[in-house]
Order: C-alpha cells, then sequence, then structure tokens
C-alpha cells in the first residue's frame, strides 16, 4: 500500500507538469488545428531561463528565501518564453495558415530543432545542475513521501489550471477564444479579432510551459537542451488521451498519464519478473496513444472539432 501511495504522488506530480504543457498543445490546436511540436522546446527555454535568473540572484542578491528566489525565476521566465512562442507564431506558423498542414508540421518540426541548437550555443552541451531551493527534508504521507518541491509544484499547477479555466469561461478573451475556436471567419465577422486571440492562445500556453520547465528543473535538479522533446512528446499523448482540442480533456489526460507511467514505473519489475525495469517508463504513454487512437480517437473527453465553412 505504501508503493501504491507512493506511486500515485509521484504519478500526481509527473501529471501535474504534463497538463501544463498539454494545455499549450490543446489551445493551439482548438484555435488553429495545428500541432505546435516546438512547445516541449517552449518548456526547455523557460527552464534554461529560470537557472539563468536563478545564478544571478546567488550573485547580485544572495541570502534570499528558496522560495522567493523560485517565485523570481518563474515570473522572470514567463515573459521571455511569452514572447519566444509569439515570435514562433508570428515567423513560423502565420504564413502557413492556409497551407496544406504537412507544412506546418515540418515548420514545428524544423523550429524544434533551432530552438535545441540556439539553446546548445547558449547554454551548452552538458547538463546543467538545477539547485535545490526548498528543504530536501521530505513530507510523509501514509508512510509515502513527497517533497517541498512537489508539493509546491502541485500547488502552482492546480492555481495555473483554474486561473486557466476562469479565463476562458468569465472573459471577453475567453469568449474570443472559444469563438475562433468554433468558426475563425464567423468570429471575424462578428468583431472578433483572430490574429490577436491566436497570439495571445501562443502566449498563454508558453507561460503555463515555463512554470512546468522551472518546476521540472527544480524537481529533477538538471536540466539540459535536449530535455523538452520527451515531456513535449507525453504532453501531446495526454492532450491527445484527454481529447484534442479541450482543455478540461489536457488536465484530466494529463494527470493520469502521469499516474499510469508512474504505476507502471512501479510494478512492471513485479508484473515481467524484473525482465523490464523501472527505466521502461518511457514506453507507456506511448501505449497509451497507440490504444487511445485505435479505440477511441476523440480521447477521454470526446471533444468533435467542428468543420469549418
Amino acid at each position: 500500500m505504501e508503493t501504491f501511495i507512493q506511486q500515485i504522488l509521484n504519478g500526481l506530480v509527473l501529471g501535474s507538469m504534463y497538463a501544463l504543457v498539454a494545455l499549450g498543445y490543446t489551445m493551439v490546436y482548438g484555435v488553429l488545428n495545428l500541432i505546435n511540436f516546438a512547445h516541449g522546446d517552449v518548456l526547455m527555454i523557460g527552464a534554461m531561463i529560470g537557472l539563468t535568473i536563478l545564478k544571478l540572484l546567488e550573485a547580485y542578491v544572495p541570502g534570499l528565501p528558496g522560495y522567493v528566489q523560485l517565485a523570481i525565476a518563474i515570473v522572470g521566465a514567463i515573459p521571455v518564453a511569452m514572447l519566444l512562442n509569439i515570435l514562433i507564431e508570428r515567423i513560423a506558423y502565420r504564413r502557413l495558415r492556409n497551407a496544406p498542414r504537412l507544412a506546418p508540421l515540418i515548420t514545428a518540426i524544423g523550429v524544434s530543432i533551432l530552438l535545441q541548437t540556439f539553446a546548445m550555443m547558449i547554454w551548452g552541451r552538458s547538463p546543467l545542475p538545477f539547485p535545490q531551493l526548498l528543504s530536501p527534508e521530505p513530507i510523509n504521507i501514509g508512510g509515502a513521501l513527497i517533497s517541498h518541491t512537489q508539493v509546491l509544484l502541485l500547488v502552482l499547477a492546480a492555481l495555473a489550471m483554474v486561473a486557466l479555466v476562469l479565463l476562458v469561461e468569465r472573459t471577453r478573451m475567453g469568449r474570443a477564444m472559444r469563438a475562433v475556436a468554433e468558426n475563425p471567419r464567423v468570429a471575424g465577422l462578428m468583431g472578433v479579432d483572430a490574429n490577436r486571440v491566436i497570439v495571445a492562445t501562443f502566449a498563454i500556453g508558453a507561460a503555463l510551459a515555463a512554470v512546468a520547465g522551472v518546476m521540472w528543473g527544480a524537481n529533477y535538479a538538471s536540466i539540459t537542451f535536449t530535455m523538452g522533446v520527451l515531456p513535449g512528446l507525453k504532453a501531446f499523448c495526454a492532450a491527445v488521451l484527454g481529447g484534442i482540442g479541450n482543455i478540461y480533456g489536457a488536465m484530466i489526460g494529463g494527470i493520469l498519464l502521469g499516474i499510469i507511467e508512474a504505476l507502471g514505473a512501479g510494478y512492471i519489475g513485479d508484473v515481467t519478473g524484473g525482465f523490464l525495469g523501472s527505466h521502461y517508463q518511457d514506453i507507456f504513454a506511448f501505449v497509451v496513444l497507440i490504444l487511445v487512437l485505435t479505440l477511441r480517437p476523440s480521447g477521454i473527453m470526446g471533444e468533435r472539432v467542428a468543420d469549418r465553412a
């Protein structure tokens, strides 16, 4: 039972980060019918910027509490990630909105490679240690352990998701986003500026990815220029699992995928008699993706993308 509780906690932590990234995928897809495969690298840039800010704080403002340092790193990483994603949309995607679907997909892969190359040139090839800013003393919950960093991650993820739901459901921008997602031409006839909505969508997704990136580094204590690839792919799997285009589906899919992966890593050795170990945990996301695409392509929430006039 202690192992089960431990893996559930691990899954919630991992799934919260997947959910934050999956929201960026699903919002962009809902508005543009585009899979932004460079989104995982926005997470990486957010983590790199956060680490750079922490190093500057250590050099020029030593002695700040760990929570304050992490807050400053996140607040500093968010606008950089937002600006980066806005530039990606403006330079790489805007002119391809009416192009065949293969063109934006290839462009997204190219942007991903460019971001990794630039990050390698700026921060180097080697993994970078991320400082441990919060107390290393774990919290005991029913025999399972969770760190202060993981508790903060869960709180930040929950706050970010609630804020996004309120923005989408209760604000004019949220109504505009839903209108453009339903039919951009009709929304334009009703006075909605589609370009402004699309830019806002990319910016919001980048902000969530930046939060996930900094907390990913804080949780795993190491970052590298390729760190965004696998979380990005798994977050895409989570978005498909929940129902691509549905923000609630992205949240559910991310958390569910994290729990599936954690439980799989905890028990795969026992199930296979030691043939497979916990280091095979990455296979679960892609097994889930294959099963969803085969059995229920619309995902858990069953979001159907409307045909556009």
